[in-house]
């Protein structure tokens, strides 16, 4: 399957637009101001005297705690030493999430794909250590233009063509967490039959084994595979992604849903699917064993 016609235009014609301002936060700044809003209420602190603290309106702070206005660090000091937070690696890892930033990549993409697509590219950007389990599809980040390309093919509605092909150069571009200066440590879980499943045809599932194996090679990668024999699983075969931050209060679990991502930082949701994790680490093939049973695959094709 050769690359759609315009696939460059397209890339192109992203990359030089002009991007409107987002006018919903981000997953990243609504998860900073969930956090301080916690705190606060942790604290018994109202929102008047958080205000106070830090000479604003008191309408401010709730503005603040949905992500829809930025706090300087300074000011975010103040607050969390007057909520009682003492965990200084806390601390700092939110600083860095109030930090201004650069426009990242996936900005580009503003106003053209869901705000979903958006806060999985910059989750995974700013992540320390990404794991997924995937039981139908090889993992986004692992995917091929052309396997991605047919699987967004078969998505109902149907997706007009500048659509697909948005989806399709976006996901490419998620890709270069892994092959950055300093690259993302990824641990990718899949079962045996996404390995199996023909999406694009024979040669491009071919295609994509073959990417897989090269790609698993690689230090900062590791693919362990789900073999059929085990039988069940935890997570009845939903799709997971899971990133660690800097400190594990801020993880991050993220699942797919019939009406886009869905992101759960709770405690107890965080735990679940950790053991999730714990799980697999235990029950799937070594990076060894995984890399012989696709080759194998492969090879079958």
């Amino acid at each position: 399957m050769t690359p759609a016609p315009g696939m460059d235009r397209i890339r192109a014609a992203v990359q030089t637009s002009h991007m409107p301002p987002r006018t919903l936060p981000s997953y990243r700044r609504a998860r900073l101001g969930a956090e301080l809003r916690k705190m606060r209420l942790n604290a018994g602190v109202t929102a008047e005297f958080a205000a106070s603290l830090v000479g604003m309106d008191r309408g401010k702070i709730p503005s603040i705690e949905a992500g829809a206005r930025t706090l300087s660090p300074e000011r975010l000091r103040t607050l969390v030493a007057n909520y009682g937070c003492t965990d200084e690696a806390y601390i700092e890892a939110l600083l860095g999430m109030a930090q201004r930033r650069r426009r990242g990549w996936w900005d580009q993409y503003r106003e053209r794909l869901a705000p979903g697509f958006l806060d999985i590219a910059e989750l995974e950007w700013h992540a320390a250590r990404m794991y997924t389990v995937q039981a139908i599809h090889i993992p986004g980040l692992l995917q091929t233009e052309d396997y991605a390309r047919a699987i967004f093919d078969t998505v109902l509605p149907q997706l007009s063509r500048l659509e697909i092909e948005l989806r399709v150069a976006h996901r490419q571009e998620r890709q270069v967490v892994l092959d950055r200066r300093e690259p993302v440590r990824y641990t990718g879980y899949v079962h045996e039959a996404a390995l199996r499943m023909q999406f694009g045809g024979r040669q491009v599932a071919k295609d994509q084994l073959d990417q897989l194996c090269e790609r698993s090679t690689a230090e900062h990668i590791t693919i362990r595979v789900i073999p059929i024999a085990q039988g069940t699983f935890p997570g009845a075969g939903h799709p997971l992604f899971y990133a660690e931050e800097s400190v594990p209060q801020l993880d991050t679990v993220q699942l797919d849903s019939a009406h886009g991502p869905e992101f759960l930082h709770g405690a107890d949701q965080l735990v679940k699917y950790r053991s999730h994790l714990d799980w697999m680490a235990d029950h799937t093939l070594s990076p060894e064993a995984s890399r012989d049973l696709i080759r194998a695959i492969g090879k079958e094709l």
